[in-house]
């Protein structure tokens, strides 16, 4: 996991290069890991101080598991008239006990929308532009907020929280494919690994990933989806993929990828892109949608993922297990439908994360 880089903003040095990377016109991701005058109304996380632990949203109440999940019949139809008898939940197959079940229309959604700026996606950049301006425009309600993030060599805050989606259109507008001609950043603050001289210059995907979730999700309440829009090519990273899926877990952050990839760009060698995103994808609670380089399927896609987050039960339980030691316990959620007629209940696909961390709050420091 990334050690977080906090900004020393008293130290002239450093306010002198962050005054330089703004007026290049972008802000470094890792300038907003204290929340901006900007930062989401929704969040209702008191402040931290240094004696503290990182408060984890899955723990909305002390030892409270919350799992947002979506249900599916075998046609892909969602499923929206559950109650708390027709699902089960288990921990490491242990059996627990719900405390609340309700399905979820209308609660407060924090989106992250990460942009690849890499070389790979020059001839698809235009069409996430369009299609993701038009969602957003669409998905936003008045309590909802969303920010941009970019990620090539570097990983670039677009846009802060906000609930304007002409603002985020402008942010996304001028997002530019960079493949490392000019500056390559200031570690630590978005810039990438010093590259040395020929070699490829990186797409920094799991740290866009890791860091979004740590920095700016993290101390979000209710809904959070990430929705990544990537070939799913990584090079450069500091984080793993394993480290990229434990913050987003950590943070009770559902991702989203539309793999839209040009494949031409690869001269039909070396993509493998795929396999990695589905698994960042179903261990979150998240969907993979492939729509290629394709206009009307990452339209559709939008609209799938739309339809998705305001379709979500919320079940929530106090583990059996309260040894909150922060180590990674396995979650699964089974449904069924009601039998109609003289059919059998039949058994749902729940599109739910895979698992948390027990990470302890402070009153179970104890344990």
């Amino acid at each position: 996991m990334l050690p977080p880089a906090r900004l020393p903003f008293r130290s002239l040095p450093v306010l002198a290069i962050l005054l330089a990377v703004l007026a290049a016109g972008v802000t470094p991701l890792r300038a907003q890991l204290a929340p901006s005058p900007d930062a989401s109304p929704i969040s209702n996380a008191p402040d931290q101080s240094q004696n503290q632990k990182p408060m984890t949203t899955l723990q909305v109440n002390v030892n409270l598991v919350s799992l947002y999940f979506t249900a599916t019949d075998d046609h892909g139809e969602l499923v929206p008239h559950l109650t708390r008898q027709d699902c089960k939940v288990a921990e490491d197959k242990v059996p627990q006990t719900l405390k609340t079940f309700q399905a979820v229309t209308n609660q407060p959604l924090t989106l992250g929308l990460l942009l690849d700026t890499s070389g790979s996606q020059q001839r698809v950049l235009p069409l996430e532009q369009q299609f993701g301006s038009e969602f957003l425009d669409r998905v936003l309600k008045r309590q909802d907020e969303a920010f941009l993030v970019s990620f090539d060599v570097n990983v670039d805050l677009l846009q802060d929280f906000t609930n304007n989606a002409h603002e985020l259109e402008r942010a996304m507008d001028k997002a530019q494919i960079n493949i490392g001609g000019g500056s390559y950043g200031i570690p630590g603050i978005g810039g990438g690994p010093v590259p040395t001289s020929g070699a490829p210059k990186g797409t920094l995907l799991y740290d866009a990933v890791a860091q979004t979730s740590d920095d700016k999700l993290s101390v979000q309440t209710g809904r959070k989806a990430i929705i990544l829009l990537t070939d799913g090519e990584d090079q450069g990273s500091t984080a793993k993929i394993a480290d990229a899926i434990e913050a987003a877990q950590k943070a009770n952050v559902i991702v989203y990828v539309i793999l839209i990839a040009d494949r031409g760009f690869y001269n039909g060698f070396g993509y493998g892109g795929d396999m990695a995103m589905r698994r960042i994808a179903n261990e979150t609670g998240g969907r993979l949608i492939d729509v290629g380089n394709n206009g009307k399927k990452l339209e559709a896609a939008f609209q799938q993922i739309e339809d998705e987050l305001r379709t979500q039960y919320i079940a929530t339980y106090t583990p059996t297990n309260q040894h909150f030691n922060g180590e990674y316990r396995k979650v699964a959620v089974t449904c069924q439908s009601e039998p109609s007629g003289a059919d059998r209940a039949q058994n749902l696909h729940i599109q739910v994360r895979q698992g948390y961390y027990a990470i302890p709050t402070p009153a179970d420091d104890s344990n």
